[in-house]
């Protein structure tokens, strides 16, 4: 059996979670120290298969601003936030930007698209 510690960020709380592992088959045997579900919920998910939500910026041409601001529409496995990051900064949007515009659909075949998350308007730059 290990154990892992965690804080976890699901909610302002901010709870110590220790979650205690079967070593040979990396099931979560019982989490502890978490006030709430979402503390239970983020234990398994943060000690078995991490996952973050990857945000960046891309340049705009023709825009009222030259970058918008991007983000992954869901998490994306935390062992591939870099090569999402690579991806993303391949990208050249033109304006008109809107919120919720799709960056990049699928990115990397995560089947998780990469979203626009301000509007930019056609204007000089």
């Amino acid at each position: 059996m290990s154990k892992k510690e965690f804080i976890c960020i699901g909610c302002p709380m901010g709870c110590n979670l220790v979650v205690e592992m079967d070593e040979k088959t990396g099931e979560v045997l019982s989490v502890t120290g978490n006030s709430c579900r979402t503390g239970d919920v983020y234990a398994h998910k943060e000690a078995t298969n991490p996952r973050r939500i990857v945000t960046s910026s891309v340049p705009v041409d023709g825009g009222d601003m030259a970058m918008v601001s991007v983000k992954t529409k869901s998490d994306v496995p935390k062992k591939m936030i870099f090569p999402v990051m690579d991806a993303i900064h391949k990208v050249r949007m033109h304006a008109p930007v809107r919120i919720g515009d799709v960056v990049i659909h699928d990115v990397l075949g995560t089947g998780i698209d990469v979203v626009a998350t301000r509007n930019i308007h056609a204007g000089k730059s």
